[in-house]
């Protein structure tokens, strides 16, 4: 069974404890941003973010790198915001 690439990759328990690991908390405020989920990402243009943010879908390339205090919204191939969250 092959995965979709605009499948929004499954969150494993290793992923988890790499995160706790890191120091993840909610530096970024990704969770005050979470009724963005299921909007278009249209409806960013009009608001204003904390810096650093990111806004990227199936298709963009982002850098790997993890920076607990930036904002990530990530959206489908439809351009419906699926997560908010830091990193």
């Amino acid at each position: 069974m092959s995965r979709s690439w605009h499948s929004p990759p499954a969150r494993s328990k290793a992923w988890a404890t790499t995160q706790k690991s890191l120091g993840a908390t909610d530096a970024c405020g990704a969770s005050g941003w979470q009724a963005l989920i299921g909007e278009h990402r249209d409806v960013l243009a009009a608001m204003t973010f904390p810096a650093p943010m990111r806004v990227y879908g199936p298709d963009d390339a982002v850098t790997m790198d993890y920076s607990p205090e930036r904002l990530n919204v990530i959206h489908d191939e439809d351009g419906i915001i699926t997560r908010v969250e830091c990193g």
